[in-house]
């Protein structure tokens, strides 16, 4: 059912971005409307599978769209609105949501201890996984994303990053999920 509704709203997305008017090209909000259908209208995904990219790191977001495009990353729904978008657009798209606010948490619980391993995320990912240059932000992804995006690293499904698929397999199933698990409560 999951996959069924994804690809409706895919091709939904799809043919959204195809139909804009030529004079809303450069109007990057009229532009980037149809992400808020899997993304959140905002910033909180209805699917919890889904990331978070509001308030998430520009040079990320720039290079999955890029990854998206070039098919270097493969996702049925991603990969055709990525294609859909100029290529001088993908910068602005992506500014566009690293300036909004990163939706807050409803009542944030302690986080638990540090799990073992996430030693290793620490040095892209930075000290409170809130991300930089280096690398995304981590704190406050749904554990779904986070635990499906390492296992796709881990299996080599996901090959867009030359150190994560490495440093995934380092890591035992139990030690992925514990991070994931981690991660999203912060």
């Amino acid at each position: 059912m999951r996959k069924a509704l994804s690809f409706v709203l895919g091709a939904t997305a799809v043919v959204a971005l195809a139909a804009l008017p030529a004079r809303a090209a450069d109007d990057v909000e009229t532009q980037v409307q149809v992400c808020g259908s899997c993304h959140g209208q905002n910033g909180a995904p209805q699917v919890k599978e889904t990331p978070i990219i509001w308030g998430q790191q520009q040079s990320f977001l720039v290079k999955q769209m890029h990854d998206y495009k070039s098919n270097d990353r493969e996702h049925p729904i991603m990969s055709p609105i990525a294609q859909a978008i100029k290529q001088e657009d993908l910068r602005k798209v992506s500014a566009y949501f690293s300036a909004k606010s990163w939706p807050a948490k409803v009542s944030a619980a302690a986080a638990p201890a540090a799990p073992e391993g996430i030693a290793v995320c620490r040095p892209c990912h930075q000290e409170n996984f809130q991300g930089a240059m280096s690398g995304p932000r981590l704190a406050g992804q749904s554990y779904e994303y986070l635990v499906a995006a390492m296992r796709s690293f881990a299996d080599g499904e996901r090959t867009n990053n030359l150190d994560m698929p490495m440093l995934m397999r380092q890591l035992s199933d139990a030690q992925r999920e514990a991070i994931a698990r981690y991660l999203s409560t912060l």
